[in-house]
């Protein structure tokens, strides 16, 4: 059993970053359950404390994803962060030939917000280059449905195999099966109703994908707001992405234990472990009523182009440096930041789960001791 950190350790931390107590009381209570072994490309990974971000213009032109502009952004922003002398040499510095990879996207935002086939064609390659055949590659995503309703099937290079942890959402999505006894975290929070003596109903398991079929993870994560989180970046497309049982995250319009859920169910070792490179996609982003977005209104109201990909092993220092670019959207827009507004379905959404991750050594969340480094492609 590995416990996230001492609880004296945890409390002194928390307590310091000004942590609501109830968040605090969670995290300091957390348990999490794994076997999965730390490698040095584990989380934070290579390069701790460092984010690189590409723009180019010409990535979304006409309401059409460009493959070259696109392919080049993602190119440069390998070599940028690792410092390989060429694209294939930056991918051969988390894979081999040996590696079976999962590469997890997102399709909650679909139809318009959910990344590109020709970001997907580019990932792909890329692994393909470390030796990696087509079989080893494999994407995922929580639900079979939304990854085929989403298109993402259509997207994939023949050979690539798809798999799932569930059939679709269910509200309390407490089913274990497609999940694994023997990777989970469990902390004093239920979904109302559900009796705190029952441990399943305290516990959220990782995905049989994530601790059983592959060694290592590509997060494809986009640029969004969320109801409850306050964003959704690379920390929440793990988090939600890879565990059942996340109704209990932001069951009510009160109870939003979001800033404790997302960094333990992260603190998995068999996620943070494998999950080795973060690729966000932020071409197409959305600024507010994520994460559909358009679910309410049916068309495109709160979607803007970012034209940027963003790059890290450390999914928290990413997450610290992208989560004001969903803040800068709204108010350009005329918007209170996200920790300002209250949603209607939520009354506290303070994206505080990315501080929380860093105090646990998940990453780096201190802006003042992450390195961005910007590029710009015309």
């Amino acid at each position: 059993m590995d416990m996230l950190l001492t609880r004296r350790e945890t409390l002194r931390m928390l307590t310091a970053s000004g942590v609501a107590a109830s968040t605090l009381g969670l995290i300091s209570n957390a348990q999490v359950v794994s076997s999965t072994p730390a490698t040095p490309l584990s989380m934070p990974g290579l390069h701790k404390g460092k984010v690189v971000a590409v723009r180019n213009p010409r990535s979304h032109v006409g309401g059409a994803f460009q493959q070259q502009p696109i392919q080049a952004m993602i190119r440069r922003g390998m070599m940028e962060l690792t410092g390989a002398p060429d694209w294939q040499s930056a991918w051969r510095q988390f894979f081999d030939k040996t590696d079976v990879v999962g590469v997890k996207f997102n399709p909650v935002g679909r139809p318009v917000v959910v990344g590109s086939r020709e970001v997907f064609n580019e990932i792909f390659t890329g692994l393909e280059a470390c030796g990696i055949p087509r079989r080893n590659i494999v994407a995922y995503d929580r639900y079979r449905s939304e990854f085929f309703t989403a298109g993402f099937d259509k997207w994939l290079p023949e050979g690539v195999r798809i798999m799932w942890a569930a059939e679709g959402y269910e509200e309390f999505q407490m089913d274990i099966e497609g999940y694994d006894p023997d990777h989970y975290f469990d902390i004093p929070l239920t979904t109302p109703g559900y009796p705190m003596t029952n441990p399943r109903n305290r516990r959220s398991h990782a995905a049989k994908f994530i601790t059983q079929e592959v060694s290592k993870l590509v997060n494809v994560p986009l640029l969004k707001d969320h109801a409850s989180a306050g964003v959704t970046l690379a920390l929440k497309n793990l988090s939600h992405g890879f565990v059942n049982n996340v109704f209990r995250s932001h069951s009510t319009r009160t109870l939003n234990a979001c800033g404790a859920f997302i960094p333990a169910a992260v603190s998995i070792p068999a996620i943070r472990n494998k999950a080795v490179l973060h690729i966000l996609d932020g071409i197409k982003a959305m600024y507010h009523d994520g994460p559909q977005g358009v679910k309410a209104y049916g068309e495109n109201k709160h979607v803007f182009e970012h034209h940027t990909m963003y790059f890290a092993t450390d999914a928290v220092a990413l997450d610290t440096i992208c989560a004001p670019e969903v803040d800068k959207a709204r108010l350009a827009r005329g918007y209170k930041s996200v920790a300002e507004t209250v949603d209607p379905g939520f009354v506290r959404r303070q994206p505080e789960h990315i501080e929380i991750a860093g105090a646990l050594g998940l990453g780096e969340s201190d802006p003042k001791k992450i390195e961005t480094v910007r590029v710009e492609l015309t």
